[in-house]
């Protein structure tokens, strides 16, 4: 299997590609499909990587990720919980060419322009019953059901998921030397990670992969390492009272407090302290 491009199997009948997802951890590898994805998440949390950004991911939450946009659901393993996830996979001509630019459906094309970044559903309540019907239903009205979530998705209220998108298609060696840097990255924030150890890890020398991943992200190599580690202590903070800030400035992979302190802030706005206290009942 391609680590990306990712090819996403389908009968030929089929105009959607229905997936359930049900394991410790979701599909690790960072990749890319031309076809668009609308993911509810059932159970699980974790980090999601869009674009060039760090998200959180978490249970009840609706994700839309557009085609061709690089990504990855990477699970919280340490938590031990299933993950479980509905995905609809479709591309603009699943239905035939022209389908969405009819006029009865044209209202649609900002669903399209806003899951070009990848975006969020802040509330996803009315979800779960659609999409888990969606997944019983037969053929015609699982078509319905399709064309009402659509429709229920472009009215609700949205976050943006990534504020840069490279629209240039990843070829297979692009995407294993992208994939092999975030995968050693998440799999090794903890620790000490230089210039010199990553650009081995892309192949490259020094020089020549700061230039590529600021290409190809919009931003240093050193700026994703420490949103990563931010990302990662927000949810140690939210999650583990019994931890000082100190612990867990080092189990995100912050080498000193004051380093941490000035990170976070630079990040979140506002102190490590601080926001533990906003989430302390």
């Amino acid at each position: 299997m391609k680590v990306l491009p990712f090819t996403i199997i389908k009968s030929k009948k089929d105009a959607l590609i229905l997936q359930e997802d049900k394991e410790l951890v979701f599909y690790s590898q960072l990749h890319q499909h031309k076809e668009y994805q609308i993911s509810f998440i059932k159970k699980g949390e974790g980090s999601l990587i869009v674009g060039n950004t760090i998200n959180r991911y978490k249970e009840g939450e609706l994700f839309i990720i557009g085609s061709n946009l690089p990504h990855v659901f990477n699970s919280d393993i340490e938590i031990k919980k299933e993950s479980h996830m509905f995905t609809i996979f479709f591309t603009k001509e699943s239905f035939g060419k022209g389908f969405f630019e009819i006029e009865e459906l044209k209202q649609l094309q900002s669903f399209f322009i806003k899951a070009e970044n990848g975006f969020k559903i802040k509330t996803s309540k009315p979800y779960k019953s659609i999409i888990e019907t969606l997944f019983k239903a037969k053929k015609v009205d699982r078509f319905i059901l399709f064309l009402n979530l659509l429709n229920l998705i472009n009215r609700s209220k949205s976050k943006s998921l990534s504020s840069f998108v490279n629209l240039k298609k990843f070829n297979d060696n692009e995407g294993k030397r992208m994939s092999a840097v975030f995968n050693y990255t998440l799999a090794n924030f903890q620790k000490e990670i230089s210039l010199n150890t990553i650009s081995q890890e892309a192949a490259m020398t020094k020089n020549a992969f700061c230039k590529y991943f600021k290409k190809r992200t919009n931003k240093t190599y050193t700026t994703f390492l420490n949103e990563l580690r931010v990302e990662k202590s927000c949810n140690l903070l939210k999650t583990n009272k019994e931890l000082t800030i100190a612990e867990i400035a080092e189990l995100s992979g912050f080498q000193n407090i004051s380093n941490f302190n000035r990170k976070f802030k630079q990040f979140v706005g506002t102190s490590p302290r601080v926001y533990r206290k906003e989430f302390t009942p």
